[in-house]
């Protein structure tokens, strides 16, 4: 029984982590942060090496997931633990999905043909369509607006 409740903490782990992400992007990165950000709305020609400063945001990511490691193997809050599992899988998927997929920082593989990954790569364009912290518009990863399936019309 205890796996089944340690399995659903690190899914919800996972699922709440696609908020935390909408919510720090929309406003820290394009707030208080965007210093930190703005380099990677910047066009790839204008970028200095394969680093961005935006890098920085794995690290501050990082800080909560290896927190919850730390306090559920320490305390008896075990669960804790399985918090932090979910906080890094949610990392994983989208260091796969953003940086390597969409923005292909890493050719290891090449793009989907299917609805849900042209979906992806709409919104996350539309969200690079603006190169200023004003203004954007899809700030998550996973959940896409519906606008996004829709077959742009050739005009």
């Amino acid at each position: 029984m205890e796996i089944l409740l340690y399995g659903f903490v690190t899914l919800a782990a996972v699922a709440g982590m696609e908020f935390v992400a909408w919510f720090a992007h929309k406003y820290l990165m394009h707030g208080i942060l965007w210093s930190w950000h703005e380099d990677h709305h910047k066009p790839h020609h204008e970028k200095h090496g394969f680093f961005e400063k935006n890098d920085r945001f794995f690290l501050v990511f990082a800080i909560p997931s290896a927190t919850c490691y730390i306090l559920g193997s320490a305390t008896p809050h075990f669960w804790l633990f399985f918090i932090g599992v979910g906080i890094s899988i949610y990392g994983l998927i989208y260091f796969l999905i953003h940086d390597v997929y969409i923005h292909q920082r890493f050719k290891w593989f090449r793009q989907l043909d299917n609805r849900y990954s042209r979906a992806i790569l709409r919104a996350h364009g539309a969200h690079h369509a603006r190169q200023t912290k004003e203004a954007g518009e899809s700030f998550g990863l996973l959940l896409v607006d519906g606008k996004y399936f829709r077959k742009r019309r050739e005009g």
